[in-house]
């Protein structure tokens, strides 16, 4: 436990080096365990592997934020390997095959991939792998594009004013990320028009007079409509990876006990420029959280209102 502490302080420090020393040491005491047996989402697959000139299978076995958070070391890992394939959540392939670096991109299920490889390794193992520096990992520029979409077709109404979409709920994973829908309502108001993007709407739904339900289960759908929105307030899910791969802007609601990849203070992140992060003060309690985000949407009404 207190090797993967302070693996999480050097990565959230940024001093990868370290980081990347702390993963060495973890990887030899795995010395020559079996690679593919128990949940995929425990599973250490690289062991060391030489990389260079070997065609390189990348499996994809943890959640769609994550896959869409480690694209980003796809072209550096192309530079070193003959080829890339990236073994991907099927909703992510229309945006995993345009991503450079990446030679083919298939689908992920439950048997073995229907494809030849010389070394495998998981998605969140190649920045360890690649010993990736800052340059490689603060990536400042948009590293993610959208194809067409007949969906995103759908766009949203010109009503004036501030556009802004809302995600509140999380999966399974870690319900402390998930914020009550009921809390939101206090960012609507004049000059704030607000949409859910809530996959699936959510256990707990916001009343169609409070949020104008926009959401959808395709990915490349949901891209087209966060860049029609102003900005979009999520909880720490998957949409926050992809505003942030888009290089959109996104407020991110934080826990107290916040994930790894998140500072546990501050409002930036080197992972995502466009991002600004809310942390909870008090775990579990949101009102305070949601008033700052309030703040900054009425502070953001009245530069427009001013430069209108």
């Amino acid at each position: 436990m207190g090797s993967m502490n302070s693996w999480t302080e050097a990565m959230r420090a940024g001093d990868f080096a370290r980081a990347w020393a702390i993963a060495d040491r973890d990887l030899a005491a795995l010395a020559a365990a079996p690679k593919h047996t128990g949940p995929r989402h425990l599973q250490r697959i690289w062991r060391g592997e030489e990389l260079a000139n070997k065609r390189v299978l990348v499996r994809c076995y943890h959640g769609l934020g994550d896959t869409i958070q480690f694209l980003r070391f796809m072209p550096a890992l192309r530079m070193i390997a003959r080829s890339v394939t990236v073994w991907c959540q099927a909703e992510l392939l229309p945006l995993v095959e345009r991503i450079e670096g990446v030679s083919l991109a298939i689908p992920l299920h439950d048997g073995a991939p229907c494809t030849e490889f010389d070394v495998d390794i998981e998605i969140m193992e190649v920045p360890h792998a690649i010993r990736a520096g800052p340059a490689t990992v603060e990536i400042r520029a948009p590293y993610l594009t959208l194809p067409a979409s007949s969906l995103s077709s759908q766009l949203l109404e010109q009503r004036g004013g501030l556009s802004v979409g809302l995600v509140w709920e999380v999966g399974a994973w870690d319900k402390r990320r998930s914020v009550p829908p009921a809390l939101l309502r206090r960012l609507g108001g004049d000059g704030r028009t607000l949409y859910s993007l809530q996959r699936g709407g959510g256990a707990e739904r916001l009343p169609e007079t409070v949020a104008r339900d926009i959401s959808t289960p395709d990915i490349v759908a949901l891209g087209h409509l966060i860049r029609q929105l102003d900005l979009v307030i999520c909880v720490d899910t998957m949409v926050a990876h992809l505003a942030g791969a888009l290089g959109c802007e996104a407020g991110v609601l934080l826990h107290a006990d916040c994930d790894w990849r998140w500072p546990i203070s501050g409002a930036h992140t080197f992972w995502y420029p466009s991002l600004r992060l809310f942390h909870q003060r008090t775990a579990g309690v949101w009102d305070d959280v949601i008033e700052e985000v309030r703040q900054m949407l009425f502070g953001r009404v009245e530069l427009r209102r001013r430069a209108g």
